[in-house]
């Protein structure tokens, strides 16, 4: 597990160096904050090194927000690292700014040649929402403009990358939106976003995706708190199938994955174990933990019932 004492630490992601160690990049703010709530426009990106995904040792923070005026300027939020053809580390991330009060939600990027020192890729964001399909900031919907948690991943037939998004459609009763964004590149730098993969299907957000395949069946793991059905408000992690890494997803027909207190989880492959999740513990007997779980065994759940008809709903 990956505790801090005088900080909180929330959605993570993975990653392999050479010499097989993992790495983990993680949400942090200060406890100081007191209220767990403050602490998403506090956030910054830490890091920290591991040989077994259980003891880890803390390196210097990956990211922080930028010196304002930026497009990040206020909190740096939950990403993806993934490693280019030419050997250069790329770190996909969510930035929020100051002068819309961290609302309006977009994807940057930073680039490193050693997992370790991070330099910001240009000077503003790489992908943001496009109207066409997407939901920009509309109070009377929701709260926020949804376009966040990158995650990107290469095609497996060699056509490029694929990035997914957290984001919602610009149609249909407003708390039940979250779809999984889209966008392409040939090259890791240029992203042309695309339709969204999964249709709006009672959820208010889809957030932390992740794609890998399970058994040799495509899977899209999420996790929401944010259902329109008051029956499954105790499911908040859910996978769906689709006949490729590369969708539609079926989030319609989404089965939960049971955890009484698990949020944002990542699925890894924990050695001869087999395939594991991790993720932060949320709030336990009615108090935020804020810290990061050893990995939890994880197994295909069986079918379960989707969201009905949708409803506003919230954070």
């Amino acid at each position: 597990m990956l505790r801090l004492p005088d900080h909180w630490v929330w959605d993570s992601w993975y990653v392999q160096d050479d010499d097989g160690r993992w790495h983990v990049f993680f949400l942090r703010a200060s406890r100081a904050l007191h209220d767990p709530e403050r602490r998403h426009h506090r956030a910054s990106i830490g890091h920290a090194v591991s040989t077994d995904l259980r003891s880890w040792t803390l390196l210097p923070d990956a990211l922080v927000p930028a010196d304002a005026p930026a497009w990040d300027d206020l909190a740096t939020w939950t990403g993806c690292t993934v490693r280019g053809p030419d050997g250069r580390w790329h770190l996909y991330y969510t930035g929020v700014g100051r002068a819309e009060g961290g609302l309006v939600q977009r994807v940057g990027l930073a680039v490193s040649d050693d997992l370790t020192t991070w330099h910001r890729h240009g000077d503003g964001p790489l992908v943001e929402a496009d109207p066409t399909w997407y939901e920009l900031l509309d109070r009377d919907a929701w709260y926020e403009q949804a376009w966040r948690d990158p995650w990107v991943f290469a095609d497996p037939d060699g056509d490029g990358w694929h990035m997914l998004v957290t984001a919602r459609a610009n149609r249909g009763p407003a708390g039940g939106r979250g779809v999984i964004g889209h966008a392409t590149s040939p090259d890791l730098v240029t992203w042309t976003v695309r339709p969204p993969l999964s249709a709006p299907a009672g959820f208010g957000h889809l957030e932390v995706p992740q794609v890998a395949v399970v058994d040799g069946r495509p899977l899209l793991l999420f996790c929401t708190n944010a259902v329109a059905d008051p029956r499954l408000r105790d499911h908040r992690i859910w996978v769906a199938d689709a006949p490729s890494v590369r969708g539609p997803w079926d989030v319609a027909a989404a089965r939960p994955v049971p955890h009484p207190h698990l949020y944002a989880p990542r699925l890894v492959p924990d050695g001869d174990r087999g395939w594991a999740l991790i993720g932060f513990l949320d709030r336990v007997d009615g108090g935020f933990v804020g810290e990061l779980t050893d990995p939890v065994p994880f197994r295909l759940p069986q079918a379960d019932p989707s969201p009905a008809e949708p409803a506003a709903t919230g954070r």
